[in-house]
């Protein structure tokens, strides 16, 4: 405990840490205030909040951290700007203009970021449109059509705009990843709702306390087990050759690349559900093509559901694995550099043996990430509130892993770099990319 205070009043010693550390908290603090803040011409009164939503409005709303469901300014939060991410990084596998554009080094970046704001305002508009048309209740609207519809539109693409500037200048000035911090706030913000809404059911006679007490032990290890995933790599050494330059002598030494178990983070998870929701979004449009199958597929509790769930998640991680990681490039830049994994010839073979650890690190990894993703199910079926068994894996809990890791991974290397202890008494805290971090876009 001594240890603890001792690092913490370290942290609050450096003054570009402190300084740090204080902006972001005063960024969160608007980003919260504003989600508060319902847009102009909405009763308030009126709007349905009491009710949890379901489904991927349900992560939609605890992503922006309730706002969602309150009618906010900032109802839309920084998901327009992930898609459009999305998009942009797609296109630089598919499109030679933005695969060009990636290889001009920090002149061809700034092109794709200002690319990606413009792209974000387009998603950001079509998104507010539908979101005003069914969810707000026309009982809710104090302003006449279509008056209505074009200053929510407005003001919602204004806020999801402001949200972006914000996340950047947590990045720029603040302390972790900006986006990544706020879709972290957003989900901090619905966990006490959860864990009441759980205590009042285990209190009227479901299993009591001693059930609620277990569900968080049994929280605890799930997040532990996320934890081992987020940080589990595969170090394979290369070795440099040495190099006399005068009386100097350069390389001779052996480094590790590490490969990480979960190299594609939470895109997985992301891309099969988008899949998943197409049996319900098909049912709503035509309910008279209702049948079992499909309705088994729209009940995200079930078996056909999860274990569909689960498959498409393992070949998705595949997917964005070999997208993401080039066994070729880095074969090649070791050459370069005169470095080679011992026991391997350069070139060919040594892109042959990386891509052969990553097949066989990527197996393991992706199972592991589909019983994560299905945990929630799990637990509502088990007898868990679906507001608190959010928490029990998915998309949710590896955000909130992966950008708590990342932060105290800055947080710690500020320690460093000024000679004081770190965070931890023994080894080093591993950072990671930021959730679904690119490298020419912004993270989940």
């Amino acid at each position: 405990m001594k240890k603890l205070f001792t690092t913490l009043s370290n942290i609050w010693k450096i003054e570009e840490l402190r300084v740090r550390i204080l902006y972001t908290l005063l960024i969160l603090l608007v980003y919260r205030i504003g989600s508060f803040i319902v847009l102009p011409g909405v009763d308030p009164a009126s709007l349905d909040t009491g009710e949890a939503k379901e489904g991927l409005l349900g992560l939609l709303n605890m992503f922006a951290g309730g706002s969602f469901s309150r009618a906010s300014i900032f109802a839309l939060g920084v998901m327009p700007y992930i898609s459009a991410s999305i998009v942009i990084q797609l296109l630089g596998i598919a499109v030679p203009y933005f695969q060009k554009l990636q290889k001009e080094g920090e002149s061809g970046r700034k092109k794709i970021n200002q690319i990606t704001r413009y792209l974000t305002i387009v998603i950001t508009a079509l998104q507010a449109i539908g979101y005003v048309k069914s969810q707000i209740t026309p009982d809710a609207r104090l302003i006449a059509e279509p008056l209505f519809s074009i200053t929510s539109m407005v003001v919602l693409t204004a806020g999801t705009m402001f949200v972006m500037w914000m996340g950047e200048k947590i990045t720029d000035k603040g302390i972790g990843n900006g986006i990544s911090l706020l879709i972290m706030v957003g989900i901090i913000a619905q966990l006490p709702y959860g864990i009441s809404a759980e205590f009042l059911s285990r209190q009227n006679g479901q299993g009591g306390l001693i059930a609620f007490f277990i569900e968080f032990v049994a929280l605890f290890a799930v997040v532990m087990f996320t934890v081992l995933i987020i940080q589990g790599t595969r170090k394979v050494p290369v070795q440099y050759a040495k190099k006399i330059v005068g009386n100097k002598q350069y390389g001779g030494v052996r480094q590790y690349i590490p490969l990480k178990l979960n190299a594609a983070g939470v895109m997985p998870i992301i891309f099969a559900q988008a899949i998943m929701f197409i049996p319900s979004t098909i049912g709503q449009f035509f309910p008279e093509a209702q049948s079992s199958l499909l309705t088994s597929f729209s009940d995200y509790t079930s078996l056909a559901y999860n274990l569909t769930f689960a498959i498409l998640i393992i070949l998705f991680t595949f997917f964005y694995t070999a997208i993401t990681i080039n066994p070729n490039q880095m074969s090649d830049d070791m050459k370069k550099n005169g470095g080679f994994v011992p026991g391997v010839k350069p070139g060919k073979t040594t892109s042959d043996y990386i891509d052969g650890v990553i097949s066989k690190i990527t197996l393991p990894g992706s199972i592991f990430l589909a019983i994560i993703a299905i945990l929630p199910s799990i637990a509502i079926i088990a007898g868990v509130n679906s507001q608190f068994a959010h928490f029990f894996g998915g998309t949710s809990l590896l955000i909130l892993v992966a950008v708590v890791l990342d932060t105290l991974q800055q947080v710690e290397s500020h320690l460093l770099m000024r000679h004081y202890d770190g965070l931890m008494k023994t080894g080093r805290i591993k950072g990671r990319n930021p959730v679904g971090a690119t490298t020419t876009g912004p993270a989940i």
